[in-house]
């Protein structure tokens, strides 16, 4: 993987529960890494759902390997958040691909 070619910058962050004082839970949203990436695929797909219409955006990006990596956790690019569906190791822990989307405008 060269370094050149990962010219963006993503945030991966995940979800952990804290107590609440009161015997709950709270989620909190941490970051877990700051990453250097390549942006793979960039596309809109139109989906016909039980409700519409709806414009689902997809982005495969691509990393050096970090170990942890769960599809609990959300990539923010952009400002924009994007759900991971699928994560896909490149080599033997040389490098992932993230497969994300993102609903909305």
């Amino acid at each position: 993987m060269r370094a050149g070619r990962l010219d963006q910058t993503i945030t991966l962050r995940s979800v952990t529960y804290e107590d609440d004082g009161y015997g709950g839970q709270v989620p909190v949203e941490t970051d877990f890494a700051d990453l250097r990436a390549q942006i793979i695929e960039e596309s809109t797909d139109e989906f016909v759902r039980n409700y519409g219409v709806s414009t689902e955006r997809l982005r495969i990006f691509r990393t050096r390997w970090l170990d942890g990596v769960t599809l609990d956790m959300t990539v923010v690019h952009d400002g924009r958040s994007f759900n991971l569906k699928q994560i896909k190791e490149i080599g033997r822990r040389r490098g992932l691909e993230l497969r994300c989307s993102h609903a909305g405008p």
